[in-house]
Formats: C-alpha cells, sequence, structure tokens
C-alpha cells in the first residue's frame, strides 16, 4: 500500500509544483490562464489551481475579488472555443472524435436531459459541480445553446465557484499544519480512492472507445 501512497504524491506534487509556478509568475494571468485549460475539456482540476490562490489571498499576496475574478474569465475564455466546436461539429462530431475531448455519446444525453429540465440555466449549476463543469461546453455548442445565456451563465457560475475555491485555500492557510494533520491518517484511503476513480474514469472515457 505504502508505494501507492508514493506514486499519487509523486503525481499530485508534479501537477502541484507546476500550477504554483505558473500562479507564481503569471499571477492573476496564472490563474486565468489555468483554469482556461480546465475549461478546455482538459482534466486540470480547479480543486488544485484556485486554493492556492486564496493561499496566496492569506499571505497578502493576492486579492480574493481579483483572484475569484480571474478564475471566473478564465473559465469563459476555455468554455468558448469548446462552445464553438459542439456547435459547428454537432453530434457526429462527439460521436467520431469525442473519445479524443474525454466526451462521449452517454455524457451527452445526461447533460440533454439538465438542459431539458432546466433550460440554459442549467449551465449555471454544471459550472459549480465537479468534473461536470469541465466538459459541459462542447454539449451546450451540440444543443444551440444560446450564445450569450450560455457565457453569462458560465461567468456567474464559475465566479461563485472561484470565490468558494479560493476560500478554501484562504482557510487551508490559516491551519495548514491543522490540515496535513489530518490529511495523513488518511493518504492511503485517499491514494486508493483517487486511484480507483481515476482508473474508471479513463477506462469509460478512454480504454473502452478503443476496445471494440
Amino acid at each position: 500500500m505504502e508505494w501507492i501512497v508514493h506514486l499519487v504524491e509523486a503525481i499530485l506534487g508534479t501537477v502541484m509544483g507546476w500550477i504554483h509556478w505558473v500562479i507564481s509568475q503569471m499571477g492573476y494571468v496564472g490563474v486565468a490562464l489555468l483554469m482556461a485549460i480546465e475549461s478546455a475539456n482538459v482534466p486540470l482540476p480547479s480543486e488544485m489551481i484556485l486554493p492556492y490562490a486564496g493561499f496566496l489571498v492569506q499571505q497578502g499576496q493576492m486579492n480574493i475579488h481579483l483572484a475569484a475574478l480571474a478564475g471566473a474569465i478564465g473559465c469563459v475564455v476555455g468554455s468558448v472555443p469548446c462552445y464553438w466546436i459542439g456547435l459547428w461539429g454537432g453530434e457526429r462530431f462527439i460521436e467520431k472524435y469525442g473519445k479524443w475531448i474525454l466526451i462521449d455519446m452517454e455524457d451527452l444525453e445526461k447533460g440533454r436531459a439538465w438542459v431539458t429540465k432546466f433550460g440554459d440555466f442549467a449551465f449555471f449549476i454544471c459550472r459549480m459541480l465537479p468534473i461536470v463543469r469541465t466538459f459541459i461546453s462542447v454539449p451546450a455548442g451540440v444543443f444551440k445553446a444560446s450564445f450569450w445565456p450560455f457565457v453569462i451563465y458560465t461567468f456567474f457560475g464559475s465566479l461563485i465557484w472561484s470565490y468558494l475555491l479560493v476560500y478554501v485555500g484562504i482557510i487551508y492557510g490559516n491551519n495548514m499544519d491543522e490540515f496535513k494533520h489530518i490529511w495523513h491518517k488518511f493518504d492511503i484511503a485517499i491514494a486508493l480512492v483517487i486511484l480507483i476513480l481515476g482508473g474508471l474514469y479513463v477506462y469509460k472515457h478512454i480504454a473502452k472507445k478503443f476496445v471494440k
């Protein structure tokens, strides 16, 4: 079990180190850039980006409102190209190329159910949900959602999400030793959960599509 913990720590440590470097070098622009990458169907979790910005807020190196605003703007910047890809490509694009952007027809149908139930407001809700928020933009285009309502809902949903995670980073900064003590007790459990969920996700969105 120990090797699993070390493996996860090494992977997360590398990703976190790069995220910290980008934000430290580029400030608010770095936050926006990383959040744009996350919103462009790249699994770079905002849960690893914005809390570090919050930590810098706690250290007096950033402003909470500007950090959250940068996160929301980044989400819009990354989401708009994906929206147009979905609009121009339609369902045939998902069928043919969805495996390359980690979206399949099942995901599309789930998105359709959300839009049918909530209308364009679904995009606001989805922007505050982990994982879903990263991959909703292409389906929005496929469903021919109205562009400006999509952009507005994306911005405000992402702004709330950004404030939440930045605040988590502020609290983490004030209680770093306490959090480290708690997390250490659950290293193995966390590692197993990450590997199992990650394995299932990769199988569903990548491996399964190549094995017929």
